[in-house]
């Protein structure tokens, strides 16, 4: 009497593990939400190596709060976060299309943007084209801005007796076989084989899509890597000699890839123009604290700051009267970096595919899918 059969044993400390499990979980959550509660900690989602992170620190002195700073890769993992409100951030920085979903799905605050004491700073032609997407430019204040282009080390091309490239469509010959660096994000991914066939970058033709994703997995035995912000440093050391890479790159390639010489070009068929910003979610708890940021950000200063650790386009004209002042007019004439705004007809920028963007993940899966043959793969 009184004492319990193995089976039994068994069953109650079950139900105390997940009794405790329960516990921690609730006691974890309280924890995070009274965080997430305190109206001085700021929840901030940017991409990964987007600032110099001594920025973070000097908000946190000038507004004597804490910032929570989390990174993610593509806009899809951010999306797929914010949508499922698995965390409450304050500030986001999304792509254009991105955007433009989320303001469809009536998930960002709008707010009177040009009450910002810096808003004035903003170049008024990327505003116009914010405008495209954000109508009444009430949700975006433009962060940084770049083209999706090709490099390729002509040191290591050399060598190798192979031509440069110049079209996205070169990006297909077989003696680039091993060659190859392109990036591992949906829509820059396809980006390239839509390109590759003078189709836009936001079709919503099926054909077209299917044309660009088979040729994508026909060049798969081609490709050395695919990846998103290691490339630079697979560049750098040597470990391909084409690669897709964003504009905001190339400086950085130049300088830490100094025994080789790079080019960066815009290739024939045309590339995609692309704007990051700053946004506040509906939901967010810290809006006027968010609002700071955003604010601070456009600071003359701080953006030079962040200028000088990315150097991506930036959408801020004092920012770029003190580059001037400093190194010459040369940086701001580089297209390769500050694109002629005047001529943004000949960019696309990404726009929301709306339902058309599930055929877009499906491509993109099956490219990631295949399996190259070990023929293929050995065959130089």
């Amino acid at each position: 009497m009184g004492e319990f059969y193995e089976p039994q044993k068994r069953i109650i400390m079950k139900k105390i593990s997940i009794l405790l499990i329960s516990i921690l979980f609730m006691i974890a959550t309280s924890c995070s939400n009274k965080v997430q509660d305190d109206p001085n900690t700021l929840f901030v989602y940017n991409w990964g190596l987007y600032l110099d992170e001594t920025v973070i620190g000097m908000f946190e002195e000038k507004y004597d709060c804490k910032v929570v700073y989390d990174e993610f890769d593509t806009n899809e993992e951010m999306y797929a976060v914010v949508s499922s409100n698995g965390r409450l951030y304050d500030v986001l920085c999304p792509t254009d299309y991105m955007i433009e979903k989320m303001i469809k799905k009536d998930m960002l605050y709008e707010y009177d943007i040009t009450e910002l004491s810096n808003y004035s700073n903003i170049d008024p032609k990327i505003l116009k084209i914010i405008s495209s997407f954000d109508k009444n430019n009430s949700y975006v204040v433009p962060y940084v801005h770049s083209t999706l282009g090709m490099i390729y080390n002509k040191t290591q091309l050399d060598d190798m007796g192979l031509p440069y490239p110049k079209k996205w469509a070169d990006m297909w010959r077989e003696e680039y076989k091993g060659e190859l660096l392109m990036q591992d994000a949906m829509r820059d991914l396809l980006m390239v084989g839509l390109k590759k066939n003078n189709f836009s970058i936001n079709t919503l033709e099926q054909t077209e899509l299917d044309k660009a994703t088979n040729d994508l997995i026909a060049q798969k035995h081609l490709v050395s890597a695919y990846m998103i912000d290691d490339l630079r440093d697979k560049m750098v050391a040597g470990n391909g000699s084409i690669a897709v890479m964003y504009s905001g790159e190339v400086e950085y390639i130049q300088e830490n890839g100094s025994s080789y010489k790079y080019e960066y070009i815009l290739p024939e068929e045309g590339v995609n123009f692309t704007i990051d910003a700053w946004v506040i979610p509906k939901n967010a708890r810290h809006k006027e604290l968010a609002k700071k940021w955003i604010d601070f950000m456009l600071d003359p200063e701080i953006a030079l700051l962040n200028f000088d650790e990315m150097h991506y386009g930036i959408a801020n004209l004092k920012t770029i009267e003190l580059i001037k002042n400093r190194d010459g007019k040369s940086v701001i004439k580089n297209e390769a970096v500050f694109p002629n705004l005047d001529d943004i007809d000949k960019y696309e920028l990404y726009r929301d595919l709306g339902g058309f963007e599930v055929n877009y993940n499906e491509s993109y899966k099956k490219i990631k899918a295949y399996k190259v043959p070990k023929e293929e793969k050995e065959q130089k």
